[in-house]
């Protein structure tokens, strides 16, 4: 069996009630969601979280809720690996419930399709990789990073690209957070999601924004419905 767990606590700091807010007329979680049910890729789709509110709205749109997330889970300090782990620990145990590949999609990936869904598993079914996990290129060479000190005075992380031309230097990537496919028994022993035998799978930008502030969210609405309008998305 194939699972997706969608974790969603209710405590989000920066953007409250974060996973649940409209997104382009829906809750942004309403949008992995379908994604992942659309894909056919997975015998069971589950939100974990601690908070009914979510849960309710995560089952109004065709996700399943069998437990409520462990309070101690649910705090700012708790990992994917521990959140995914306790699901399919749960499930093992209530449902008798065996898994192979298990994915973690994130509450706030609304630009996620079926079809990455279904081109990334098939990539980490035929990889030696333990996990498989959405990333992304940096917009802007972080060889030519900088800290702003006191006064604003300028100081660079690596001075000795202080000359050099964007075009020379190499290309760095980030994890997308999007994604994370790992088989079950990977997530049971909680590794680490970035280690050697870790492969990234890598996203265009544009299917990329980060939500993490209120303007980011307010960018994120206006890429997301522009690419609807273009067909580059699908409308789930």
């Amino acid at each position: 069996m194939r699972l997706a767990v969608i974790p969603a606590r209710g405590g989000s700091k920066r953007i409250p009630r974060k996973n649940i807010r409209s997104f382009s007329g829906q809750p942004i979680i309403a949008w992995p969601i379908r994604a992942a049910l659309k894909s056919e890729c997975f015998d069971k789709v589950v939100v974990s979280t601690e908070d009914e509110e979510i849960a309710e709205i995560a089952r109004s749109f065709g996700a399943e809720t069998p437990f409520c997330r462990p309070a101690e889970l649910a705090d700012d300090m708790t990992g994917t690996a521990a959140v995914v782990a306790h699901a399919v620990e749960w499930l093992e145990k209530h449902e008798d419930l065996r898994f192979q590949e298990v994915c973690c999609i994130y509450a706030t990936a609304p630009f996620l399709t079926p079809g990455t869904i279904k081109d990334s598993l098939a990539v980490f079914q035929g990889a030696s990789a333990k996990v498989l996990f959405s990333a992304t290129k940096y917009a802007f060479p972080i060889q030519r990073a900088f800290r702003l000190r006191a006064g604003d005075m300028m100081e660079l992380v690596e001075p000795q690209y202080a000359a050099a031309r964007s075009q020379d230097l190499e290309q760095m990537y980030h994890d997308a957070g999007r994604f994370y496919w790992a088989m079950s028994g990977t997530w049971l022993e909680k590794t680490l999601l970035f280690s050697e035998r870790a492969k990234a799978f890598v996203l265009p930008r544009h299917l990329t924004q980060d939500i993490d502030w209120f303007d980011d969210w307010e960018m994120g609405e206006y890429f997301f419905e522009t690419l609807l309008r273009r067909n580059v998305i699908e409308h789930l």
